[in-house]
Parts: C-alpha cells; structure tokens; sequence
C-alpha cells in the first residue's frame, strides 16, 4: 500500500494489514490440487478508532498485494481475500 500512496493511487489508510486466517483453501499448483492457507488484507479509515470504514482500494493495487504474497510464501498460500467490512458491524481487527 505504501507503493501505492506513493504513487497517488490510494491515500495511506489509518490502519492496514495482513492476517493469516483459519481456513484452508483448495487451489491448484501446476496441475495437481494442493491445498493451502488464506489470507486477509484489510484497510480501513478512522477518526478515533471507534468506528471505522474500509479503504477502497484499487483492483490493480489488490492484485499485486495478491501476487507478492502467494509468491513470497509459494506453496503455503493460495488464496487473499480482501475485508470490506466497516466497524460496526465489524472490528477492526481479526481474532
């Protein structure tokens, strides 16, 4: 995200981050199914902390995250999904 900002594409978020989830995921590597972990990118924009909104964040900026984390943990990861939720109903963070 900061390569993003940097660029002009998003304003910094207040807070952002990567959490490894609980879920395992069925994706392929080569041509054989391999199941592997997921993880969540999450954004979001605040005054105090107490409320909170997701950050929009560009498809093509998404992608990248995407790629640059399934090839830096090649084989542990085949899936990154992206949290959209505000607070409320959400938190901010992942428990």
């Amino acid at each position: 995200l900061e390569a993003a900002a940097e660029a002009g594409l998003i304003e910094i978020p207040w807070q952002y981050f990567a959490a490894l989830l609980p879920v395992k995921s069925v994706g392929v590597h080569g041509d054989v199914r391999a199941y592997g972990e997921t993880i969540v990118v999450r954004a979001v924009t605040s005054l105090d902390g107490m409320s909170a909104r997701y950050s929009p964040i560009p498809h093509d900026v998404l992608a990248k995250i995407s790629t640059r984390i399934t090839n830096t943990v090649k084989g542990s990861v085949n899936r990154v999904v992206y949290d959209i939720t505000h607070k409320p109903p959400g938190t901010i963070e992942w428990e």
